[in-house]
């Protein structure tokens, strides 16, 4: 994994992918239900929908710590989004994300993850990544293992959740 800076943002490279930073006008292509030449033919989904409607009430979602749009290095093509949830609260982040079906299976969603939480971890009021999962998703979970995190607890009532994380090597565990 690399990073490039440029005024404003800073790029998360990896290996197939960039993580880029959205606009604010790829958000209101997204909302306005537009389609872009540089995006797959099933992007948007619905949960790049909801992120672009909630960018408004989180401004902080577009800064460097924020919600990245994944780009496919190959083709040059937006194949899905990753988002890091900021602020952090008492150093622990959340992070989601989502690829659209034309390119899953590729094992784009673990690189991705990996990737941005790394690079979260450099943040220095970052020690954790977390994510929950239904356990009703197990695709989701193999996308968190991949990606080097832990579960950590696993919540079986009404919530059916499992509970991930990766934390700073230089973190204590408590």
């Amino acid at each position: 994994m690399s990073s490039s800076s440029s005024p404003g943002h800073t790029d998360v490279i990896t290996k197939r992918l960039i993580l880029r930073p959205w606009t604010t006008s790829e958000a209101t292509t997204v909302l306005d239900d537009t389609r872009s030449t540089h995006w797959a033919g099933d992007f948007p989904a619905e949960g790049d929908r909801v992120v672009a409607g909630l960018f408004d009430q989180h401004p902080a979602w577009l800064d460097a710590y924020g919600h990245r749009l994944i780009i496919e290095r190959e083709s040059g093509l937006v194949v899905g989004s990753i988002g890091l949830f900021w602020p952090p609260s008492e150093g622990v982040l959340e992070i989601g994300y989502g690829i659209v079906a034309s390119r899953r299976g590729r094992g784009y969603a673990p690189e991705a993850t990996q990737a941005l939480a790394e690079f979260a971890l450099t943040a220095p009021e970052v020690h954790t990544v977390s994510a929950d999962v239904e356990l009703s998703n197990p695709s989701s979970i193999r996308v968190l293992e991949k990606a080097g995190f832990h579960r950590w607890a696993t919540e079986e009532n009404a919530e059916n959740m499992a509970r991930f994380r990766i934390t700073s090597p230089d973190h204590s565990r408590r």
